[in-house]
């Protein structure tokens, strides 16, 4: 067996456990399905209006997080090379990751309606700050000598970017784009909860009115995998675009 298939089986069979133990304890305390369903009754309350509803919530989502991702790059950028705009706008940033997105969430709709628009920004939002702090992390995080080094040789600011700072930030960077693949789904969702008609927040809300708890908990399982996916693909990325770092099995 493969090292790489042997860390798969993990997850799978600590999953499986706890989907035995759940059911197991719903059947034989004889939980209502009000209450707690069990999971044979949420896998029987997923249908097609369901998947439909994800693919909405993944759409809004990976835009909020590819938003997010370029604008806080690229203002994590002009901080580290503009000392006066790091520090009159940093503490703006501060003050918007501060402010709960349920309490701004609201304004979204008033301001850009009910649609797609206002679930991206909210999502764009939450992810913006992690991205923002990492990167400029990771852009300041080079050793002097390499930097003296390429001074030395009269290297440019731009070559001192790509060449030095940009490769050097990567790990910072990714760590970020992680944090914010969880983040994207809760945004999105949020927004949903305020305003919509479709997406898995919208389900959630709708079956928690009408106490149809195994449609409310399918919705759940739905945004948390959505969550797994696209942590994975960031993963991936990952070990395909830094693949000078070292193993986390060392």
């Amino acid at each position: 067996m493969t090292a790489k298939l042997k860390d798969s089986l993990y997850p799978v069979t600590f999953a499986l456990g706890f989907l035995i133990l759940w059911e197991l304890a719903v059947r034989l305390l004889s939980v209502p399905m009000y209450l707690l369903p069990s999971p044979t009754q949420v896998v029987s309350a997923i249908d097609g209006a369901l998947w439909s509803h994800t693919l909405v919530t993944l759409g809004e989502s990976l835009t909020g997080f590819m938003l997010a991702n370029i604008l806080g790059l690229i203002t994590a950028v002009i901080f580290v090379h503009s000392k006066p705009i790091e520090k009159g706008m940093f503490p703006l940033a501060i003050a918007l990751k501060t402010t709960p997105l349920v309490a701004l969430a609201p304004l979204l709709v008033v301001w850009l309606g009910t649609g797609y628009t206002s679930k991206v920004i909210a999502s764009m939002l939450i992810c913006f700050f992690p991205i923002l702090v990492n990167s400029v992390k990771g852009l300041k995080a080079i050793e002097y000598e390499a930097w003296e080094l390429f001074s030395t040789y009269k290297g440019t600011k731009s070559e001192i970017f790509w060449k030095l700072r940009l490769p050097t930030s990567l790990p910072y960077i990714f760590s970020a784009l992680k944090i914010s693949t969880s983040l994207a789904i809760v945004g999105a969702i949020v927004g949903e909860f305020v305003g919509a008609n479709k997406g898995l927040g919208y389900v959630v809300l709708v079956s928690s009115y009408h106490m149809d708890t195994p449609v409310m908990f399918s919705a759940i399982i739905a945004s948390a995998l959505c969550g797994l996916l696209l942590f994975w693909c960031i993963g991936l990325l990952e070990k395909k675009v830094i693949f000078w770092t070292r193993s986390d099995d060392l």
